[in-house]
């Protein structure tokens, strides 16, 4: 069973550079992309920017207060 994200760390621009989950671990954003693509992150799938770059994204669903940008952050 996979995590939950609690909260995010942002930069300047406002994307998310850091992840915490509910265990209370921090994860850089590539490992966290990592650790979602293997099932172990609940809630999030990964996209690919037009530039290859990848992210991650709130799984759809109709509760808009757990998108990553809406969660609290740390």
């Amino acid at each position: 069973m996979g995590r939950k994200i609690q909260k995010v760390r942002k930069n300047e621009d406002g994307d998310i550079t850091a992840v915490m989950l509910d265990t209370g671990n921090v994860y850089e954003i590539d490992e966290a992309i990592q650790m979602a693509k293997q099932g172990q992150i609940d809630g999030v799938i990964v996209g690919r920017a037009k530039n290859g770059r990848e992210y991650l994204r709130s799984a759809p669903n109709d509760n808009p207060n757990d998108n990553l940008d809406n969660l609290p952050l740390m």
